[in-house]
């Protein structure tokens, strides 16, 4: 299957390479795609140095998916053109996840929905990801009600002029261009995205919205408060979820470590709980911490760990991918 990779050249999209070659995607072809500055550039795949071509060379070699990460803008701009092309875009900018004609697809959850003329895909956010893959077998069987989730998210999050920022502060070098506020090293900045007119913050609405369509339940509440903590390769959450019906402890560990992705980490005797560092480079989210909310009846509190860059974006996307490609729903369209 020849395959595109659209944003090939940064942070995500070299993690989207990474996956594709550690779970041995079928590609036959690969396109390394990104803007004109980084035409002729190269990426290494399977040991190759591949050279970096532009959009229009793209669309013309017309591969079977093209996977985006790219930025919202370049994904709403250029996902219809290939898409128009018979190539399935699989997208992972914010462009297209609350657009009612599109499939936002967490594969564990809701790729069975997905058909051939889904054409453009959206990938979830990465905060959001973790989270619903955790809450949705647990749904299945007591009801949500309502989601109170603190987020603690690695600067990966931001990219890589980030991760610069965060370590060139460590170093004491304040000649680096910012991309946050204020200072990020040894800080906490409770602001990730926009801050929007009802006080949110993108992000946290983000959370919100796409938790409710990816579960195809609109009466789930979820409230977010969404923060930027000086990591690297992890996201972190503190979820009290409130269900309609009472639940057993060893029942929620019994479901959770069925559930498809996920893996158990609660042995606080032995300091065993998830965390960033041994979450990193890791393709499951891991949850631990687990534990009843004394404060109120049929509440659980939670702990859940994510390595960003993979089931946050480039692990889930290649799933989508890979569902796809399984269940032969990919294809160039034909000519009427």
């Amino acid at each position: 299957m020849k395959i595109a990779v659209v944003g090939a050249t940064g942070l995500v999209g070299g993690e989207i390479l990474k996956v594709l070659e550690e779970r041995n995607f079928p590609v036959t072809e690969l396109l390394a795609v990104a803007s004109e500055r980084s035409v002729g550039k190269e990426v290494t795949f399977k040991g190759k140095q591949i050279k970096v071509i532009g959009f229009e060379d793209a669309i013309a070699a017309k591969p079977e998916i093209a996977i985006f990460s790219a930025g919202g803008g370049t994904s709403l701009e250029l996902a219809p053109r290939f898409a128009a092309a018979g190539i399935t875009v699989i997208d992972n900018s914010s462009a297209w996840r609350m657009d009612p004609t599109k499939k936002l697809v967490v594969p564990e959850i809701n790729a069975v929905t997905l058909t051939k003329e889904d054409k453009i895909i959206a990938n979830p956010n990465c905060s959001t990801i973790q989270m619903v893959v955790v809450l949705n077998p647990l749904h299945q069987k007591y009801k949500i009600k309502r989601v109170v989730v603190s987020t603690y998210q690695s600067v990966t999050g931001t990219g890589k002029a980030a991760v610069d920022q965060l370590f060139a502060e460590r170093a004491g070098d304040h000649s680096v261009s910012k991309v946050y506020p204020h200072p990020i090293d040894l800080n906490v900045l409770p602001h990730i995205d926009v801050f929007l007119d009802n006080g949110y913050t993108k992000e946290e609405m983000k959370m919100t919205n796409e938790t409710k369509k990816i579960m195809g339940d609109d009466s789930i509440a979820v409230t977010a408060t969404t923060v930027r903590i000086p990591t690297i390769g992890g996201h972190s959450e503190a979820v009290n979820i409130e269900f309609e019906n009472e639940f057993d402890l060893d029942e929620v560990r019994q479901i959770l470590s069925e559930a498809e992705g996920v893996i158990i980490q609660d042995d606080p005797k032995n300091f065993l709980y998830p965390m960033p560092l041994t979450a990193h480079g890791k393709d499951e989210t891991f949850v631990g911490r687990i534990r009843r909310d004394e404060s109120q009846p049929k509440t659980l509190n939670l702990w859940i760990v994510a390595d960003n860059l993979r089931k946050g974006a480039a692990t889930n996307t290649v799933q989508i991918a890979e569902f796809l490609a399984k269940h032969d729903l990919v294809g160039v369209a034909q000519e009427a």
